[in-house]
């Protein structure tokens, strides 16, 4: 808004015109990009792809059952391990590319603690995917 008149009676109000001119110029600007860019992004080229039927090859990891009753014995695959014997299970596991999948199975009736010593061990020997395993015709 402007303060000034050309006028030489030296009155001092506001003009009320707004200034259309840098409207004007900035919207020409976009139509001129508009109309040069527009036919670049339908542009495309056609052509004949082959087509093969084939599936993509992808390494599945093996699984680890890791069962825990409530004694705290634990069973690597259905073998009863100790402790120390897990421990290098683990790592062994922990080294294998790609890293299998850990699939808990626990007893409803198993100290937390027992589950949180595995899973601390599992962490430590680099095996992350840990799973819980459940039976869903158990739910009450």
């Amino acid at each position: 808004m402007a303060f000034g008149s050309f006028n030489a009676s030296g009155e001092s109000r506001p003009m009320a015109e707004i200034n259309m001119i840098p409207l004007i110029d900035v919207m020409l600007v976009l139509l001129v990009i508009f109309i040069i860019t527009a036919p670049l992004l339908t542009h495309s080229v056609k052509i004949d792809l082959p087509r093969a039927s084939s599936t993509a090859n992808m390494t599945r990891a093996q699984h680890v059952q890791l069962a825990i009753d409530p004694a705290g014995h634990l069973f690597w695959n259905g073998t009863l391990v100790e402790r120390d014997e897990l421990a290098l299970r683990m790592a062994a596991a922990g080294k294998l590319d790609p890293v299998p999948e850990l699939h808990l199975r626990a007893d409803r009736d198993t100290h937390y603690q027992a589950i949180a010593d595995v899973m601390a061990l599992a962490a430590r020997s680099g095996v992350t995917r840990i799973g819980f395993v459940s039976d869903p015709s158990l739910v009450r």
